[in-house]
């Protein structure tokens, strides 16, 4: 007997229908809240996880790989967000972060714990890295300063730590324009590129997900060194310098109020793959507070 093909394509749908599926994937679910955390190691270092709402740090930024999970502050991972991930602060954080070499400057979420690689200050989401027009297989010279205020705002909205009381000083209006952003794919909403202050409501509600805003300041690139501790006494910084050897290292002295500061400092590196050297090898000699830094 001879079948007709309507026939034979009605018993493959059938036999199709009677091979069990797989189950859908759970669907992910947020429970943002704050996080410390204990020490831990990547990339064979060690990180030590500390409160610091004044943070003002330079060094070199990466790019997140694109993922979908849930991040260090149970928060849901979303490339298309100013996110950011950071090694040791509190999480969240509301950070500004300034593409040192061009000048623009993004406020972001700080909601997951990164980069493994001790020679990166900060890893940024895809859209973050986007609108600060760092290359997505690149790195960039930038600045990241935590913004006191609204991080112990963003942390008293998820709960897990004790909330303190902050007074926001009112800033000036500015005037913003729209600015297109990079890239074909855009993301709801339009970006805007405005001065270096932008007006913000007293004790307002922190956003979950933050503005595409843009700022323009002053492109300011600096020379990359390696910095490897703070010393009270010179004798100590002395010694620290005289383990990096070959690199090149100095002490600089500062001032406190009344009190000398001796910092160690090796450089400048022309290239980030020269800092990248630099920083192994000081690793490898037991500086394990070594870092980059633009200067």
């Amino acid at each position: 007997m001879r079948l007709s093909a309507a026939s034979i394509i009605a018993g493959i749908l059938a036999f199709a229908g009677c091979v069990p599926r797989p189950p859908p994937a759970p669907k992910l679910v947020a429970h943002p809240h704050y996080q410390l955390g204990a020490a831990y190691q990547a990339d064979g270092h060690w990180y030590y996880p500390a409160e610091n709402f004044s943070l003002d740090a330079t060094g070199l930024a990466s790019v997140l790989p694109a993922r979908q999970g849930i991040t260090a502050d149970g928060e849901i991972a979303d490339p298309t967000a100013l996110t950011a991930a950071m090694q040791t602060i509190q999480l969240p954080s509301i950070a500004t972060v300034t593409n040192l070499q061009n000048g623009r400057q993004i406020m972001l979420r700080v909601n997951d714990r990164g980069p493994a690689d001790p020679g990166r200050l900060i890893a940024l989401s895809p859209r973050a890295a986007l609108l600060l027009q760092v290359p997505a297989d690149g790195v960039a010279r930038v600045r990241v300063q935590v913004d006191t205020s609204m991080s112990h705002r963003a942390i008293d909205q998820v709960g897990g730590a004790p909330q303190l009381a902050i007074a926001t000083a009112p800033r000036s209006v500015v005037t913003a324009q729209a600015l297109p952003p990079p890239g074909a794919a855009a993301a709801p909403g339009a970006a805007t590129i405005v001065g270096a202050e932008a007006p913000e409501p007293a004790a307002s509600r922190v956003p979950d997900r933050m503005p595409e805003v843009i700022h323009a300041v002053p492109p300011d690139p600096g020379q990359l060194w390696l910095r490897a501790g703070s010393f009270t006494h010179f004798q100590y910084a002395n010694r620290l310098a005289a383990r990096l050897g070959g690199l090149g290292g100095d002490v600089l002295r500062s001032s406190e109020g009344r009190q000398q500061m001796f910092a160690v400092r090796a450089g400048p590196f022309a290239t980030v793959v020269e800092a990248d050297a630099a920083l192994r090898r000081a690793l490898a000699a037991g500086v394990v507070d070594a870092q980059i830094v633009v200067e």
